[in-house]
């Protein structure tokens, strides 16, 4: 099989490159102790099946959020979360997944949320690893336990909830649905080839912009594309500029944390929250104001 070439990404224009690595990055780095690699996948058993060499599995459901509550978990589990992958207070930690990265950016930005720094992509994910006939392995790695620390979590910058929404609606600021078009127009509950469901009532929140994450991605190769690409879909056809205040959402939050890591580092806009309860919240909400 013939694997597409893609732009290296230092020369696709992005205003944060750093956070972005190749796989051949990755490749170059599997036994360095520095670097802890991650999986985080829709499938929640494809790390099972394979993965990077010495990669660790992060569960975006059992790790990542409180059983009990509707929310992430709190500063302390997080912690020892992350110190039971072996991570400490210098490690450099690269994500990457299926569907071409969708829960790399989303645990990316849960981990934002506890202020971890030093955090990557992997361009391409899973699918480009794959493609290009790199080694997958079943061996779990045993780490020593890290030593990293965290501080508390902060909502305020790049989370917006149901109620910052209403205010972003009444004042006329950008929403930015991600989803597809169906779901945008209220004809599906759920992406096509999903089962329907998730939320009583379809549509979308008024006023947003029906911009679909996937547009970000060069379905050839997996990668995202250059910024002129993403300029012209972003600000040119949807009129958003880098300094506005803009909200992201899709069902669950997974789509719309891919876009708001597409407008945050590749294309270094200064304010993009993510609203995580997104339409299963929205949809379901009584009173709600809604669009079709």
């Amino acid at each position: 099989m013939t694997v597409e070439t893609a732009t290296p990404i230092e020369q696709r224009g992005y205003v944060h490159p750093e956070v972005l690595v190749s796989t051949d990055w990755v490749a170059e780095r599997l036994d360095d102790p520095r670097v802890r690699i991650i999986e985080s996948d829709e499938d929640v058993l494809l790390y099972e099946v394979g993965h990077i060499p010495g990669a660790v599995k992060l569960d975006w459901v059992a790790d990542l959020n409180d059983p009990v509550i509707r929310d992430y978990v709190d500063r302390e589990r997080m912690q020892e979360l992350l110190r039971s992958k072996g991570i400490n207070k210098d490690t450099t930690i690269v994500f990457y997944g299926d569907k071409n990265n969708w829960w790399a950016t989303y645990a990316f930005w849960v981990f934002r949320l506890f202020g971890v720094e030093n955090l990557r992509v992997m361009d391409g994910g899973r699918a480009r690893w794959e493609e290009e006939g790199r080694p997958l392995v079943t061996e779990t790695p045993d780490y020593p336990e890290g030593d990293i620390e965290l501080g508390a979590r902060d909502d305020s910058k790049i989370r917006a909830f149901r109620d910052d929404v209403l205010s972003h609606v009444r004042a006329e600021n950008p929403l930015v649905d991600v989803r597809s078009p169906e779901e945008y127009r209220g004809e599906r509950l759920h992406m096509p080839d999903y089962p329907n469901e998730g939320a009583l009532r379809g549509g979308h929140i008024p006023g947003a912009r029906n911009i679909p994450w996937s547009r970000a991605v060069d379905p050839e190769t997996h990668t995202f594309y250059p910024a002129d690409v993403l300029k012209e879909i972003y600000l040119e056809e949807q009129k958003l500029l880098a300094d506005d205040d803009v909200v992201a959402y899709c069902r669950i939050g997974e789509r719309s944390s891919h876009t708001w890591f597409v407008l945050t580092y590749l294309l270094g806009f200064d304010k993009v929250r993510n609203y995580d309860g997104s339409w299963t919240e929205w949809g379901n909400t009584v009173r709600a104001p809604i669009e079709r």
